[in-house]
């Protein structure tokens, strides 16, 4: 605006560029600052403050000098009189905004004047400054769709587009494109090594802990001395993160949010960007399925870490509630601690007459049978067998649909073998019918190829069992679920059993042959797996005269 001010009138300066990277190549803040002081000097007006934002849009107010400035603007004491910047654009880029903050500063004494488009306060002169002012966000949206548009084609081409780096990859310069650098991600070995060990904790742990949960970790390598990139120390959102970043396994994304809004874009709109692997595919949707089966929109935490052994296994036979902890004091001061029904103890006896167990004794029971009735060598056989003569008649099955594959690939082969032959010397003229009959073979062939392909793939992902795995699985698991902390040996217990359930006069363990097996085929001996709580009890097993009567898996 170009208006008659006092010749004392005091003036404050406001420069700004879009990008950070205009304030370290870039000359527009010096020059900014050189022609709006000559414009106040020529005026006859004293600058007094100085605000500089740089790499701040102008599309919006979330910038920190220019709020401050308008604040100031705003205080009783009036600092200023007039604000002086190159172009309505350096103060907004949006014509309603523009509007907004042009009025709240005339409620105050102040006038916002362009030095390089000086317009007054008569009604077409404003309407001037709003047309301009809509020029200017039109640029601006524009600008941004043309920015966009090639950081898309560059995600495309594999190129990095300067977000955050994860954690476990850096960047290499591939080639120069004008004045341009063009760089790829690449897998830094130093931070990779700790990526993987992240992984390793969660599913195995240190060697002695069993799986860690993420808390854990992040206390471990905090203990051990590991830092963020920034030298901070690790917290649980940012291990969270990292275990469940698909980028570990080759899959990035560009554009997958809107920078603004934070809102998620259509499908379409993203970009897949190729990158180097760190972990291997079956490692990375280990642990998604176990932070799924831990999460506690799936399993309450307790269940999973809690320090009481059978939490979440072990339920009333009269009501099906949970067995949950009660303790109490004996008039020598000794604690003692039980399993007893919480519907029973929140509700009362009228509405379940469930039974209370010490603590002690329903677990030294359920895990010393586990143990000796379930987890030794000729029991696990025993209770496998019917598991294995169905393999081995699926096996058989399978065995006798690849050689019939077999069969038919051979015999395609060695009759496009003949006809090729024959067209070689000169037999057979390769016309239209001999074509087809090509093509037919080679379809036949192909199909017969593939299919025995998938079968053999999927046979040899079944594995087999024998005596030396049962004997190994066994004994570790025995150790596993007898000795070491609550919930190391619960991780375990609860690999193999879906619920105990405890009745009067008996207690029920319930498991399955078909996750046992797993869990043999797995070695879940050394790799435990946890899973919800949502139960699928099987009923098996004998009696046995302990606790009156106890029924173990089997």
């Amino acid at each position: 605006m170009n208006v008659t001010l006092p010749i004392t009138s005091r003036a404050a300066l406001y420069l700004r560029v879009s990008t950070t990277r205009q304030v370290d190549v870039d000359l527009s803040i010096p020059d900014q600052r050189l022609q709006t002081a000559a414009y106040c000097e020529r005026q006859g007006w004293s600058v007094v403050a100085e605000y500089v934002e740089p790499g701040a849009s102008a599309m919006d107010d979330s910038r920190h000098e220019f709020q401050r400035m308008i604040e100031r603007a705003s205080d009783d004491d009036r600092p200023f009189d007039v604000i002086v910047v190159h172009s309505f654009s350096r103060f907004f880029r949006d014509a309603f905004g523009l509007e907004m903050y042009i009025r709240r500063l005339a409620k105050h004494g102040v006038r916002l004047v362009s030095i390089t488009q000086e317009l007054g306060d008569d009604p077409a002169q404003v309407m001037m400054r709003q047309v301009i002012a809509l020029f200017d966000e039109y640029q601006s949206r524009e600008n941004a769709k043309h920015v966009l548009r090639a950081m898309k084609e560059n995600a495309r081409q594999g190129f990095y587009n300067g977000s955050r780096l994860p954690l476990g990859f850096t960047l290499e310069e591939v080639e120069k494109r004008g004045h341009r650098i063009k760089k790829r991600i690449v897998v830094d070995p130093v931070e990779a090594e700790l990526v993987r060990l992240m992984f390793d904790l969660y599913l195995q742990g240190n060697g002695t802990s069993g799986p860690m949960g993420i808390k854990e970790i992040t206390k471990h390598l905090n203990a051990k001395g590991y830092r963020t990139r920034l030298g901070a120390r690790y917290g649980v959102g940012t291990i969270h993160g990292i275990l469940t970043n698909p980028v570990y396994v080759g899959e990035w994304s560009f554009n997958k949010r809107s920078s603004k809004t934070g809102q998620v874009k259509p499908q379409h709109e993203v970009i897949s960007i190729s990158v180097p692997a760190i972990l291997d595919r079956r490692t990375f949707d280990k642990v998604q399925k176990a932070l799924r089966a831990k999460s506690p929109h799936n399993s309450p935490p307790r269940v999973i870490s809690g320090p009481i052994l059978l939490t979440g296994l072990a339920y009333c036979a009269c009501c099906g509630s949970a067995m949950t902890l009660r303790t109490g004091t004996s008039k020598s001061g000794r604690v003692y601690r039980y399993y007893s029904c919480s519907t029973s103890g929140r509700v009362g006896k009228s509405a379940c007459k469930g039974r209370t167990v010490p603590m002690e004794k329903l677990d030294h029971l359920v895990t010393r049978h586990v143990a000796e009735r379930v987890l030794m060598p000729e029991r696990l056989e025993a209770l496998l067998q019917s598991v294995v003569d169905r393999r081995v008649k699926a096996d058989a099955e399978v065995q006798a649909r690849i050689d019939e594959l077999s069969r038919e690939r051979t015999t395609a082969e060695d009759k496009l073998r003949r006809l090729y032959q024959l067209v070689a010397d000169g037999i057979a003229e390769p016309d239209d019918l001999l074509k087809e009959q090509i093509a037919k073979l080679k379809a036949d062939r192909d199909r017969a190829h593939s299919a025995l392909e998938r079968i053999e793939n999927q046979g040899a992902a079944a594995g087999r069992l024998d005596p030396d795995k049962l004997a190994r699985f066994g004994q570790l698991m025995r150790s596993n679920i007898k000795d070491g902390e609550v919930p190391f040996r619960k991780a375990y217990l609860r690999s193999l059993i879906d619920a105990v359930e405890v009745d009067q006069h008996v207690v029920r363990i319930h498991g399955s042959r078909t996750v046992l097996e797993r869990a043999v085929l797995a070695d879940r001996a050394t790799q435990p797996g946890v899973r919800g709580f949502v139960r699928k009890w099987r009923a098996l097993g004998e009696s046995n005269p302990s606790l009156h009567r106890e029924r173990v898996a089997s």
